[in-house]
């Protein structure tokens, strides 16, 4: 069983989501909490193993309540996110959160059921999260000096980088490009999050890093030292066109399990750049990137999975590792330099 704690300011919100909850039979909401303040206390009750969050809150809001949970007992959280309040969801991502789910009409909506299936399946992910190391990333700040061991002379030139990844992906990515500095290549990003999440996602790196971020379009031509964030239920794709690479940006399919899928990049880019890609499967439940990797791979190009020492979810990781088509494992912290030292190289 997984115990669940919900904490919103509004009733009607508190029964709603704890029926949710309760409808399924490996979740038992061990309690409720109408304020940050009040969640202290049923934490400390309690001790459950998700709580359900509200940001927005009188006496205590939601992110007081995240920095006092992180440091003195981590647990998984899931932020339940009004409209208005959409693009403080990375703000709390950063906090220690590890996914959220929008509430569709506002604070207080009779559309609230709509995300139950939604909210069910991100609280039964909360077995397989790795709460030490969400914790381990809101305190770790040390700068890490580690690259891959070939110089950058035995490494050869990419065109592009492509990075996919899931739960837990926001904050990582955020990491990487604010660790990094304006290197000579592109980088298009495959993040499982909802339309218009992806947008904001993207203003919001774009003024914590070095590079020009910004949700891809389709027709987008490629630029050295830009980032270009695949829209949420879209699907976007690289190919080459006269001799410059493009990204095109379509409706997904019916088969299609995920928009954007990291396996529908990696594998348009694997035939767009052939060896000159670099790719890198960070944290995310699921298996998507795994069968595009083994032909990356077969093509010559680089490729980086994060290791588990550092994955909120290793579940992305773990599948493309277990393909045998990645060049390393790396911790977070480590992944930065590694990319910079292959851009170098061009």
């Amino acid at each position: 069983m997984i115990r669940a704690l919900v904490v919103d300011d509004s009733a009607y919100n508190r029964v709603t989501l704890s029926r949710m909850l309760a409808a399924h039979p490996r979740i038992q909401v061990v309690g409720t909490a109408v304020n940050g303040e009040d969640a202290i206390k049923q934490v400390a009750r309690q001790r459950p193993d998700v709580v359900i969050l509200d940001l927005e809150m009188p006496v205590m809001d939601g992110f007081s309540f995240l920095r006092w949970l992180m440091a003195n007992r981590p647990t998984a959280v899931i932020v339940v996110s009004s409209r208005s309040s959409d693009r403080s969801v990375f703000k709390a991502l950063e906090l220690g959160a590890f996914d959220f789910v929008g509430k569709p009409g506002g604070r207080v909506s009779k559309r609230l059921e709509e995300i139950a299936d939604d909210l069910v399946a991100k609280v039964l992910q909360v077995a397989e999260l790795r709460v030490d190391n969400l914790q381990r990333r809101v305190q770790d700040d040390e700068q890490s000096t580690v690259a891959l061991p070939a110089g950058p002379a035995g490494i050869p030139p990419v065109d592009m980088v492509a990075i996919g990844c899931s739960t837990g992906g926001p904050p990582a990515l955020q990491q990487i490009f604010q660790a990094l500095p304006r290197v000579p290549v592109p980088f298009v990003v495959a993040q499982h999050m909802p339309p218009s999440f992806t947008r904001m996602f993207a203003e919001r790196v774009n003024r914590f890093s070095n590079f020009d971020v910004a949700e891809a379009a389709d027709g987008d031509l490629l630029l050295p030292g830009c980032v270009y964030v695949a829209p949420g239920g879209m699907q976007t794709e690289v190919e080459r066109r006269d001799d410059a690479l493009r990204l095109r940006v379509v409706h997904p399919g019916a088969a299609d399990l995920y928009a954007p899928s990291v396996d529908r990049l990696f594998g348009s880019a694997s035939d767009a750049c052939g060896s000159r890609l670099l790719t890198v499967v960070l944290t995310g439940m699921g298996d998507d990137g795994a069968h595009s990797i083994r032909r990356v791979k077969e093509r010559g190009a680089i490729t980086i999975a994060e290791a588990e020492e550092s994955a909120i979810i290793f579940g992305m990781p773990a599948a493309a590792i277990k393909t045998g088509a990645v060049d390393r494992v790396l911790p977070l912290r480590d992944i930065p330099p590694a990319i910079q030292q292959v851009c170098a190289a061009n």
